[in-house]
């Protein structure tokens, strides 16, 4: 559907049917409800994910007094601490909710209130962003297939459940943000800068989103390249407006002192400079050769790659790599590889290749569609695109999963203009058979959910594949980091805990402690002594207990991590203490007789 195709179908469509702001409120409204009513029995108003409690623990840092620019985290890891390579752009909405919400209750009802309200906010932007991208490319009818898509996404994503106060929810929604601008075919300057600013925020945010973030900015790239003058408004508003925006991210966030260190994980001088310099490039190209032939543009264009591309290799030549590429392979043993959302393809085809579908079949068909019509010349350069920015999610995932949630989102918008196509084929002849059932796969194809559940009936069959599997092991069900099981060390005077990594952040929230072990890549230090100790013969383990400060020890012989070592070092501690054998230098402190964590303290040397 051509884009004046599309505005005479809004036009004759009712008003309130077509209103992209209140129909995304009303379906926004309906998956919020769903969402408390579905996630009710939440015995915890923090998220299961390591993420979520490390996020509260940081936001309540900050709340006491900690610095907008100091992120150590001086409870985590060797004596010291850590630098965290998170945002206050994170931090300051979920403080600034639990300021409002103590003028009413309890800090901890304070908490819970804001870690539920936070999440399921989110909801409303990212239900706007994805209509009104549907709306663009497809119409009024493609804006409800496009929030119909979006809410099926929504309720099975883990990122929009109360208590989940990681960054990726927000960086769903600038994604979408970002779309829903770059898919005005019109080039209004205005949706471009708005564009500008989604990908300066994302930037602030975090690293996960910067391939993402550099392929939109090469698309707006291109499309100046292609369109020439015509563009050239909207690539000056995006190009000077990008400037401005990366500049206040990274002079609001990063401290004076750390202005000209280069980090790959953050926000830092190498992708500041990279943006900028991509920046500045198109904005003087667009205002000087934007009346050229399109050859000479595309020659600039190729000029301005080079120079991008020196400004990447004289600065920050180590991020054209992956930044964990340089962990000790012990903790790539240990613990990456075990990292669900760090798996890549190879690794989910063998050890659960039902999955593979709603990692990556929504993504594909989306590609699939937009070759397509590139290939059939329909709104070509709209779908490039959307193809292009489809695909560098899609490769993320092919070496990390954790890229699916934001394929599977980008595929919506092609697949709601197909689908929308399809119905209006199938309304036009109700009796095709043809047109039926194309009509209903493509909508079937088109949820991830139906590829998980088409690959659990195939790998277990129709009677298996809806039966929830209980786990192969009462240790799998461990109650290894909650605040019960914590309880006794929590009124003791602050020490250094030795634990598996996942009680990490659960230590911090819980405990006035140190956690020796975190799950984060910035704590590389805390992990390896950890993992040394816990493979270590007891003697040789007391040695390095007291080399790293330790005064207590939090041992779960549930955790997936401990169970792993103690195969691995039959005669090493942690298999030592998980047989019961206790060495003389701990003590025991006292536990409830239910709890799975058992807690020592270590004795003083004599």
């Amino acid at each position: 559907m051509p884009p004046e195709a599309a505005g005479a179908a809004e036009k004759t469509a009712p008003r309130h049917w077509s209103h992209p702001a209140l129909v995304a409120l009303i379906y926004a409204v309906v998956i919020i409800i769903a969402q408390l009513v579905i996630h009710r029995h939440l015995t915890d108003y923090v998220g299961p994910d390591n993420d979520d409690a490390m996020r509260l623990v940081e936001v309540r840092d900050f709340l006491a007094g900690q610095g907008w620019f100091d992120m150590m985290q001086y409870r985590l890891g060797l004596e010291g601490g850590t630098l965290m390579h998170w945002s206050r752009f994170i931090d300051l909405p979920i403080a600034s909710l639990i300021l409002f919400f103590r003028m009413f209750v309890s800090p901890e009802g304070a908490e819970a209130a804001a870690l539920t309200v936070w999440p399921l906010t989110l909801i409303l932007p990212l239900m706007f962003f994805m209509g009104l991208a549907g709306r663009r490319i497809a119409g009024a009818e493609g804006m409800h297939f496009s929030l119909i898509l979006t809410s099926l996404f929504v309720v099975i994503s883990p990122r929009f459940v109360p208590g989940s106060i990681d960054h990726d929810n927000v960086q769903l929604g600038l994604v979408a943000l970002t779309v829903a601008m770059l898919a005005d075919e019109t080039y209004r300057p205005r949706n471009f800068a708005i564009a500008a600013i989604a990908l300066a925020v994302q930037l602030g945010i975090g690293a996960e989103t910067t391939p993402f973030v550099a392929v939109a900015c090469m698309s707006v790239a291109c499309l100046w390249a292609w369109k020439g003058e015509d563009f050239a408004p909207a690539a000056k508003a995006f190009a000077l407006t990008l400037t401005i925006a990366v500049s206040a991210a990274f002079f609001s966030l990063v401290p004076p002192r750390l202005y000209s260190t280069v980090t790959c994980d953050n926000l830092s001088l190498g992708f500041y400079a990279i943006t900028s310099a991509g920046c500045v490039g198109l904005l003087l190209s667009s205002l000087f050769a934007s009346r050229l032939s399109r050859p000479w543009r595309i020659a600039i264009l190729a000029v301005n790659g080079a120079f991008v591309f020196a400004t990447t290799v004289a600065l920050a030549q180590q991020c054209l790599r992956n930044p964990l590429a340089d962990l000790d392979p012990m903790l790539m043993d240990f613990w990456l590889s075990r990292v669900t959302e760090a798996q890549s393809i190879i690794s989910v085809a063998h050890r659960q290749p039902d999955t593979l579908g709603a990692f990556y079949a929504t993504g594909l068909l989306a590609m699939l569609i937009c070759a397509a019509r590139i290939l059939r010349g329909n709104r070509a350069s709209l779908h490039a695109m959307l193809m292009a920015l489809i695909a560098i999610n899609w490769m993320i995932t092919l070496v990390q999963v954790r890229g699916a949630e934001f394929a599977n989102l980008l595929a919506i918008p092609p697949l709601a203009l197909a689908i929308a196509e399809l119905r209006k084929s199938y309304m036009a002849d109700t009796r095709n058979l043809r047109s039926v059932l194309l009509y209903a796969v493509t909508i079937l194809a088109s949820v991830p959910a139906v590829w998980a559940v088409g690959g659990a009936l195939a790998s277990k069959g129709i009677i298996n594949g809806f039966t929830v599997a209980t786990p192969a092991k009462a240790e799998e069900a461990a109650n290894c980091a909650s605040r019960e099981a914590l309880a006794p060390i929590a009124g003791l005077e602050p020490g250094v805990v030795a634990a598996a990594s996942n009680m990490g952040a659960p230590i911090l929230r819980f405990t006035p402690h140190r956690a020796l072990s975190g799950p984060y890549h910035r704590d590389p230090d805390g992990m390896l002594a950890e993992l040394h100790i816990g493979l270590a013969e007891p003697k040789h383990a007391e040695a390095l207990l007291r080399e790293a400060k330790v005064t207590i020890v939090a041992f779960c012989k549930g955790d997936p991590q401990v169970e792993l070592i103690s195969e691995r070092a039959p005669k090493g501690f942690y298999a030592q203490l998980s047989a019961g054998r206790v060495p003389v230098y701990l003590e025991p402190i006292a536990a409830p007789t239910e709890s799975d964590v058992q807690l020592y303290r270590v004795k003083p040397q004599d």
